[in-house]
């Protein structure tokens, strides 16, 4: 307690760092931010912008670098981001942004990510379900894993999906994302000996184009893989993450 106190005394620790410290999260001007998520449950905590105003979406990301040194946020729409853009460009010219579609991470100067010892493979049946992809790589990749990207594989044309067959049988656990009937992930759950998270995709139309065609035809799967939420990118990313590392840590 007297060293964190000491700490903030004399600058090298911000309030919001020491409150996250003893309490777990920070809080801000948008509410509290869960800065300790990381350590205790093995994935941080990512802000969900939609529903949120810009200068909510704004403050919670001040407060998630400031705790952790970077901020991981989702469905980001582009007034958000302008707003997202304009805090960093101002305060943290050096941070990195990392934007892929709605999904946004923003790493301080002084940010080292972790290393793990595992990968990640992500297959999409479309282009069309490449956002929910990248939701679920960024989440990866924050947590150190290497991730490998199978674009294109529908099993409208069954080779697409046999001609990459090796890469997917070499990484450490899947993420597979699909729309319209769902029908990817089982195939590819049926040709390899890994852990396979699919993810149904609102992408489709007519009778339960929305994603509850796939959804239902993944719940529905004859072979062995687990199903999250329609357009779950972040929850498969942070499942994977879970996976591949305790692979990492028996390989240490």
């Amino acid at each position: 307690m007297r060293e964190l106190l000491e700490a903030v005394a004399d600058g090298s620790l911000s309030p919001a760092q020491a409150e996250a410290e003893l309490r777990g999260y920070a809080t801000g001007e948008a509410g509290r931010f869960d800065a300790a998520r990381d350590r205790r449950r093995g994935v941080p905590e990512a802000i969900f912008a939609d529903g949120k105003s810009i200068a909510q979406v704004v403050a919670l990301a001040e407060t998630a670098l400031e705790t952790t040194d970077r901020a991981l946020l989702t469905r980001v729409s582009e007034p958000q981001f302008d707003a997202l853009e304009t805090l960093v460009t101002e305060t943290v010219p050096d941070a990195t942004i990392d934007r892929r579609g709605p999904t946004v991470h923003v790493a301080m100067p002084d940010y080292e990510p972790p290393e793990l010892a595992a990968t990640v493979g992500i297959a999409t049946g479309g282009t069309v379900d490449e956002w929910v992809a990248d939701e679920a790589a960024l989440v990866c990749e924050d947590a150190g894993a290497t991730v490998d990207r199978v674009h294109d594989i529908g099993v409208a044309a069954l080779s697409r999906t046999l001609d990459q067959l090796d890469r997917l049988r070499d990484a450490d656990v899947l993420i597979v994302a699909a729309g319209r009937e769902g029908a990817l992930p089982t195939v590819v759950a049926g040709l390899v000996d890994t852990p396979v998270i699919a993810v149904p995709v609102s992408s489709g139309y007519g009778h339960r184009g929305d994603g509850q065609a796939a959804l239902a035809g993944m719940l529905q799967s004859c072979t062995v893989l687990s199903v999250v939420n329609i357009d779950a990118g972040f929850v498969a990313g942070a499942q994977a993450t879970l996976i591949a590392r305790a692979i990492g840590a028996a390989r240490d």
